[in-house]
């Protein structure tokens, strides 16, 4: 195009057209700092449940103790990072957590006649959980005839999976090393139901493997004991997990056996294919 000058002219660039390639952003502090998080971040991840010192730490990564505490600090202060024993640390419960898929919005309404079932068979509370990472999350509850009802939790509540027979339930159902992080994540809060310990949780999810059933009692609710089932979804993958909660003279072993019996019973004619 020419102009009045008689010079050409070019058409101007638009402002909002961006290079193909940007240029490398500067180094500064921030983006300095970011990645040696992110470096100690993947260090821990490496390390696998056993988790890493700060001695470790300051090898894997070349960095001075002080820096690394500092990164630490906040990855444990967003669940990135948790501390494992007194002295090392492992992958936190935000991770696995980003790593695990919402369950259908479904589940709670497929999983409440089976509830309603079960509760009707033995008189007493039941309750359905599925898994949102490291915790369990009830999605239903059922309550029952039985004049003492033990709501141990309520459709909403949260807890580490594991510490209920319905989340010890699933969390056994888990391959073996899914199970070991959850574990791994949860121990610091571990403590808080009933003494819990990640040695006594996994004894409690190798006996719940063998058995074919969880029980678990004096942990989330003190004199209450429970059984549960976990509950395979449609790829058999296990999906979910139920459980029936009463006090600790109302569950002897030949009355936890009959829960577990109606549990299947239930599953097996309302979900036959699976959740």
């Amino acid at each position: 195009m020419a102009s009045l000058s008689g010079k050409s002219t070019r058409p101007s660039k638009s402002p909002a057209a961006a290079p193909a390639n940007p240029p490398d952003l500067p180094d500064d502090g921030g983006s300095r700092t970011l990645r040696r998080g992110l470096q100690v971040l993947d260090a821990v991840l490496q390390s696998g449940r056993e988790g890493l010192r700060v001695v470790d730490l300051c090898r894997a990564v070349g960095l001075e103790r002080a820096t690394v505490y500092r990164l630490l600090a906040t990855l444990l202060e967003g669940g990135y990072v948790a501390p494992r024993g007194r002295f090392r640390y492992a992958a936190g419960p935000r991770l696995a957590l980003l790593a695990q898929p919402a369950p259908p919005p479904d589940f709670a309404a497929r999983l409440q006649p089976v509830l309603a079932r079960v509760s009707k068979a033995c008189g007493d509370a039941a309750f359905a959980i599925v898994r949102e990472g490291p915790l369990s999350h009830c999605i239903a509850r059922q309550v029952g005839t039985h004049p003492v009802q033990i709501l141990v939790i309520q459709v909403g509540t949260r807890q580490p999976l594991g510490v209920g027979a319905a989340g010890l339930a699933l969390l056994a159902a888990l391959p073996e090393e899914d199970a070991a992080r959850v574990v791994a994540a949860n121990t610091p809060a571990l403590g808080r139901y009933g003494g819990m310990t990640p040695e006594r949780m996994d004894i409690l999810v190798r006996a719940t493997r063998e058995r074919g059933w969880s029980v678990i009692g004096n942990h989330a609710t003190e004199g209450v004991l429970a059984v549960g089932m976990a509950v395979p979804g449609r790829d058999g993958a296990p999906a979910a997990g139920i459980s029936v909660a009463s006090t600790m003279e109302r569950m002897p072993l030949a009355r936890q056996k009959l829960i577990v019996r109606s549990m299947r019973e239930a599953l097996a004619a309302l979900l036959p294919e699976g959740l």
